[in-house]
């Protein structure tokens, strides 16, 4: 069949780029499913604006957003219904309501940035590199290289976008108690053997050879981390590593992962190991995936210094290879 908004795209200029734009929210909305986000994507300039600049308006919001008041109205009172958003009642003019995010607002959103945003900038960025010419041609090459591979299949191949690695300093200190106290105390009971690490990661890690690294998402801040606590000459046990239960999905866990191995192999590790418990299921597929083999003398050696420990493993390279 012919497509006549594609081969008439001058006449139907509107009609094509309406066209594009479903279509590319459709393929975003992806996204925001597997993120469990109750969002659709028209309402993320809302959040984004509400973000950047704060509490206002809906008569300043819809002027920033440059969209019509009701389409405003209408996505706002999904939003407050959702509790994402609130709008106060002070004024009459209902151009004159003030619109805030909600605390429960606060944590979609850095969800939002985490498993939607960058993914959908990466693939967006990836999609339009190298595009220069004249509009309509450029419309004929978005098109095809969508019907090549989708937005959100280009966005799954950038799940660490943005994603960082921070040093240890002292301000972080808090940081790295509050990530690894939720996931110790969602599944385990914490140990005086946490707590002598949590409280003071400095005298506990640092000051004696070990190192501490961070995960930073864009436009969130830190959301999660790993120890690497000198045991002895070459000997590393890889601790305390957690992921904010918001961020997980974003594949910060492998990326921090990755990062503390090289950190090792770089402080001269000839023995990397970690402890575990059974419970940690998705945890100890990761180290299985990068390269962490069970090993009953690491049990032997290390086994008791965690009542709930019943899972031991060593650090061997060749093993990823071989998954290979």
């Amino acid at each position: 069949m012919t497509d006549v908004v594609r081969e008439r795209s001058a006449l139907f200029l509107g009609s094509r780029m309406k066209r594009l734009a479903e279509r590319m929210q459709g393929e975003v909305i992806r996204f925001v499913e597997a993120a469990g986000l109750p969002l659709q994507p028209s309402h993320m300039p809302i959040l984004a604006t509400l973000d950047e600049d704060g509490p206002q308006t809906i008569g300043r919001l819809t002027e920033s957003l440059q969209l019509a008041q009701p389409t405003v109205t209408r996505a706002l009172a999904r939003l407050v219904e959702l509790g994402i958003v609130e709008v106060s009642r002070i004024h009459r003019d209902q151009r004159q309501k003030t619109v805030a995010l909600t605390s429960a607002g606060q944590s979609v959103l850095a969800r939002a940035k985490m498993l939607v945003w960058a993914r959908t900038e990466a693939a967006v960025e990836e999609l339009i590199a190298d595009l220069d010419g004249p509009l309509l041609r450029l419309l004929d090459i978005l098109e095809d290289r969508l019907a090549e591979e989708s937005l959100d299949r280009r966005g799954r191949r950038h799940a660490e976008a943005g994603l960082t690695i921070r040093e240890y300093s002292d301000d972080l200190a808090d940081a790295f108690k509050t990530i690894n106290a939720e996931w110790i105390s969602d599944m385990y009971a914490m140990e005086q053997a946490d707590l002598d690490v949590l409280d003071h990661p400095r005298e506990a890690i640092i000051d004696g050879g070990g190192d501490i690294l961070f995960v930073e998402a864009p436009g969130v801040g830190v959301i999660g981390t790993c120890a690497l606590r000198k045991t002895g000459e070459g000997a590393y046990e890889l601790t305390k590593m957690g992921v904010l239960e918001a961020a997980r999905g974003a594949k910060a866990g492998e990326f921090l992962l990755r990062a503390v191995i090289e950190r090792a192999q770089t402080m001269g590790a000839t023995c990397l190991y970690l402890l575990s418990n059974q419970r940690s299921a998705a945890a100890i597929h990761l180290y299985e995936k990068l390269g962490f083999v069970h090993d009953e003398g690491i049990m032997q050696t290390y086994g008791e210094r965690y009542e709930r420990c019943n899972v031991a493993m060593l650090y061997r390279p060749e093993a990823v290879a071989k998954a290979a």
